[in-house]
């Protein structure tokens, strides 16, 4: 959603439009050039970036659309591949091709992988590092190092199979059950994911116990979507006193309380099952591991909010992302009947007609499948979250100040006709043979999962995951859209909170395959 959008709602909030008055409006203007003067008088001595022409006080957010990224992208095949631009008062880097991202990586790393201070994370955590939103620095990577070891490895990746196994099964006997009526996808992938990783994380599935909401992951998704939501102070440092008088303060604060609660009481219960006798290595769930660091006082210190904000990592950054990929890489088959019955064909026969369950095994086996996965991935780029330089640095010959927020637009890159050909069309035979014979490496990398120091962990996850659930709804069901509804008028339009998801939810209609 744009900046004009986002202000123009917020007016027409109930009892907001009291304050709209010229006497409001002069406090603004004047507490904005006062800053504007300050924050750009040095700017004038770099050599920076080239930058699109700006407003006084908003700087480039005019010109940002409600999906930014294509914003981006337009004003980058004018300005090149390294450009800024001043979102309200926040110099803001943008990079649109590999070769930069590849100098990032290669060169500057660690400069770039500080984060912004932002208002939401900083009351949602209560001031706790994490791993995934909060600064770079020795915790953040110990712990990110800790939920790859315990959670995201190979090794916990297979060993957690057997739920991926339990959850799948649940949603195909619930499509099965429907008997050709009309389901809606997107409700069923965005349930899966948060199953899968609550069972993984917690042990278990999590009801709130005052009915408020249905389970741990709406609670992380109403938490997600407050995160995304436009903060005054993130964009205009002096006008922070607005973000109270909207409400928005308040519901954070609201929003974290009831996080604390909900996980107080996974904790406390969780800590009641522990046996002191029991070795870390006997431990089977994320939670119980960190409980166990924790009590045992290892070099990593784990307080009580910091083993919260770890938590709260991986579900803002685990569920709906997977979700998503699910969704848009469902909706890409239904769309395109060739490329579907082509994986269909490759996963019943790597399958056969004598198996009740599809294996690792078999998973392993299906290398359209993968193409398929690999392409959503491109053709959809999740979603990146900023980050920010850490020190004064050069790249590329221009001077890039400390304390710049820096986007890496992975829809660019990925939609880049340089790299790709036809990057338009949804091809997943683009990767049957994608590397490099030289050194065996990928010749147009992805960056859907981020780059460098600050990689998402959770790639290997994200892979079985997905794999596995889409392979058994194409082995068990054909596919189509409801009575009256037209391939070609599929709505592939999307939205974005910190994640990109389809605007409109997935409704299709199952037939049951019998082998």
């Amino acid at each position: 959603m744009d900046s004009l959008t986002l202000l123009q709602q917020w007016w027409q909030e109930p009892g907001k439009t009291s304050l709209f008055c010229p006497i409001f409006f002069c406090f603004i203007i004047l507490f904005s050039f006062l800053f504007l003067f300050k924050t750009t008088r040095n700017y004038y001595k770099l050599n920076l970036p080239p930058s699109p022409p700006k407003l006084p006080i908003i700087g480039n957010l005019h010109q940002i659309s409600a999906l930014p990224y294509k914003s981006f992208t337009s004003l980058s095949n004018i300005y090149g591949p390294l450009m800024l631009l001043r979102l309200g008062y926040v110099p803001t880097l943008v990079v649109s091709s590999v070769e930069m991202v590849k100098e990032i990586t290669n060169n500057h790393d660690v400069i770039f992988a500080d984060r912004p201070s932002l208002t939401g994370v900083g009351i949602v955590l209560n001031g706790c590092l994490d791993m995934a939103f909060g600064p770079y620095c020795d915790y953040s990577r110990e712990v990110k190092k800790l939920c790859v070891l315990q959670l995201l490895s190979h090794k916990r990746v297979q060993q957690f199979h057997f739920i991926r196994e339990e959850e799948v099964e649940k949603i195909v006997e619930r499509i099965q059950r429907v008997n050709g009526a009309p389901i809606n996808l997107s409700d069923m992938f965005t349930s899966l994911a948060h199953n899968i990783l609550s069972r993984s994380a917690f042990g278990s599935l999590y009801e709130d116990q005052n009915g408020k909401y249905k389970s741990f992951g709406e609670l992380a998704r109403k938490t997600m979507n407050l995160l995304s939501a436009f903060c005054f102070k993130d964009w205009f440092p002096y006008l922070g006193w607005i973000d109270h008088l909207t409400g928005f303060i308040r519901n954070l604060k609201m929003i974290a309380e009831e996080l604390n609660e909900f996980l107080d009481r996974v904790i406390k219960e969780r800590e009641a099952l522990m046996n002191d006798n029991e070795k870390v290595e006997d431990k089977n769930y994320l939670i119980d591991i960190l409980l166990y660091l924790r009590k045992e006082e290892q070099e990593l210190h784990l307080s009580k909010d910091n083993l919260k904000a770890v938590l709260l990592d991986m579900f803002v950054a685990g569920v709906d992302t997977t979700a998503a990929t699910m969704e848009f890489m469902m909706a890409e088959l239904i769309k395109n009947p060739r490329i579907m019955k082509k994986a269909q064909e490759e996963i019943r026969r790597v399958v056969g007609n004598s198996k009740s369950n599809i294996t690792v095994s078999d998973i392993n086996q299906m290398e359209y499948l993968k193409c398929v996965m690999k392409e959503t991935l491109r053709f959809h780029a999740s979603g990146a979250i900023a980050r920010q330089t850490s020190a004064n640095v050069k790249l590329k010959g221009y001077d890039i100040p400390a304390k710049t927020r820096v986007i890496i637009n992975t829809w660019a890159i990925h939609m880049d006709p340089t790299l790709w050909d036809r990057p338009e069309e949804f091809l997943p035979e683009r990767f049957l043979d994608s590397t490099d014979d030289s050194d065996g490496e990928q010749k147009n990398p992805l960056f859907s999962f981020g780059t460098g120091t600050r990689v998402c962990p959770g790639m290997s996850y994200a892979y079985a995951e997905v794999e596995y659930a889409i392979a058994n709804l194409l082995y068990w069901f054909d596919w189509e859209l409801p009575d009256g509804a037209r391939v070609e008028d599929l709505d592939m339009s999307e939205v974005i909170t910190i994640v990109i998801r389809k605007k409109t939810p997935l409704w299709v209609v199952a037939h049951s395959y019998f082998p």
